[in-house]
C-alpha cells in the first residue's frame, strides 16, 4: 500500500547523458576557456597546482590555443560543436524511447556548459530526488567517469536535501553495445566494401596511470577482444592503438601514430578506423583521426583511409542504449 499523499506529487527521476564537454565556439577566447578548466582537473594531469598552473596558464595554453581553436573550426557544425549536437541527438532519442512523464531527460558536460552542478539543481527544481547519470564513456577512466563521480559527490557535499545518484561505471561489455557496434561496421562494408585492416583507436593514457591502478586499458583491451568476437565472420583483422598523446611523460602504446605508419609499412594499404572509445564524434576523432590520421596514413604510403563514424545518434544505438539506462532504473 502507497504511503504517498494524494496530494503530493509523484516524485521524478532525472536522466542525465553526461559527455565530456567542448568549447562554446571554435575560438581562442572560448577555447583557452575550456582548456583551463578541462586541464586543471587533477583527474586529468597530476602534477601538482604549484607547478603545473604556471605551466598550463603561461606555456600550454598559449602555444596550443590557436592551434586548437583552428581545429575546433574545421569541424564545427552549423548547430555547434559535433559533440554536443550529437549529445542532445541523443538525449531526446532516449526521452522519445522512454516515453513517460516521469522521466526527464537531459544533457550535461563535465567541463563547460551545461555543467552537471546546473542541471542538477535544475532537475531538483523540478521535483527529481533519484538522477540516474549516463556517462557517454564506455570504458572506465578516473579520468573520464571517475571525474563525473568526483562532480556527484561535490554536489551532494553543498546541498542539505541531497539528491539519490546512480552512475554506471562502464558499458563495453554489455551487448547491446558491442552488437550495434559491430553491427554499424559490418552495415558499413556491406556499402563501402572491406578493407585490408579495420583499426581501433582509442584515447590515451599516461602510462603512470596504468601502473598506479587505472582500468583503463585493460577495458579498452577487453573491447577490442569483444569487437574481434563480434566481427570474426567478416574475416578482416583487427589492431588496436592509442590517440592523443600530450606531454613528455610516457603514454600507453602502442600509438595510433606509430601504428597508421606501421601498418602501411607492412603492406596494409587500404584501412579503415574506427574510435570505439568515444560515444559521439568529436574533435579527437574528426580532426585528430578522420583528417589528420588520414594525412599521416597516406604520407606512409597508405592508399585507402576510411574513418567510420561514432554511434553518435544512431537509431540502432538509440534503441540499445535506451535498453541499457532501462536496465539501470529498475527498482527506482
Amino acid at each position: 500500500m502507497s504511503t504517498q499523499s494524494p496530494l503530493t506529487p509523484k516524485p521524478k527521476i532525472g536522466i542525465v547523458i553526461c559527455n565530456l564537454g567542448t568549447p562554446q565556439a571554435p575560438t581562442v577566447a572560448a577555447v583557452s576557456t575550456y582548456l583551463k578548466e578541462f586541464l586543471s582537473d587533477k583527474r586529468v594531469v597530476e602534477t601538482p597546482d604549484w607547478l603545473w598552473q604556471p605551466i598550463l596558464r603561461g606555456i600550454v595554453i598559449p602555444k596550443r590555443v590557436k592551434t586548437v581553436a583552428h581545429n575546433y573550426a574545421t569541424i564545427w557544425l552549423p548547430e555547434g560543436a559535433p559533440l554536443l549536437v550529437y549529445t542532445e541527438k541523443t538525449a531526446r532519442g532516449v526521452a522519445q524511447r522512454l516515453n513517460n512523464p516521469d522521466y526527464i531527460v537531459d544533457i550535461a558536460m563535465r567541463y563547460g556548459e551545461p555543467s552537471l552542478h546546473s542541471v542538477f539543481d535544475k532537475l531538483a527544481a523540478q521535483g527529481c530526488e533519484k538522477i540516474l547519470v549516463m556517462p557517454m564513456y564506455p570504458q572506465y577512466a578516473a579520468a573520464t567517469t571517475g571525474t563525473v563521480g568526483d562532480e556527484l559527490c561535490r554536489y551532494n557535499l553543498k546541498v542539505r536535501n541531497q539528491l539519490e545518484f546512480r552512475m554506471p561505471k562502464r558499458y563495453f561489455q554489455r551487448p547491446e553495445y558491442i552488437q550495434t557496434l559491430a553491427q554499424q561496421v559490418s552495415t558499413y562494408w556491406q556499402t563501402h566494401g572491406k578493407p585490408q585492416g579495420l583499426l581501433l583507436s582509442f584515447h590515451g593514457m599516461p602510462k603512470q596511470s596504468i601502473d598506479e591502478g587505472d582500468p583503463y586499458q585493460d577495458d579498452c583491451e577487453a573491447t577490442y577482444t569483444l569487437l574481434q568476437e563480434a566481427l570474426f565472420k567478416e574475416q578482416v583483422p583487427l589492431y588496436l592503438s592509442y590517440q592523443s598523446q600530450f606531454g613528455k611523460a610516457e603514454w600507453i602504446k602502442p600509438s595510433t601514430v606509430d601504428k597508421l605508419s606501421q601498418l602501411a609499412q607492412q603492406g596494409v594499404l587500404k584501412l579503415d578506423v574506427l574510435c570505439p572509445g568515444f560515444s559521439v564524434d568529436c574533435l579527437e576523432t574528426l580532426e585528430e583521426i578522420a583528417i589528420s590520421g588520414q594525412a599521416h596514413f597516406k604520407q606512409q604510403g597508405g592508399q585507402q583511409f576510411r574513418y567510420i563514424p561514432c554511434l553518435n545518434a544512431d537509431d540502432a544505438w538509440l534503441d540499445a542504449l535506451t535498453r541499457i539506462i532501462q536496465a539501470y532504473l529498475q527498482d527506482w
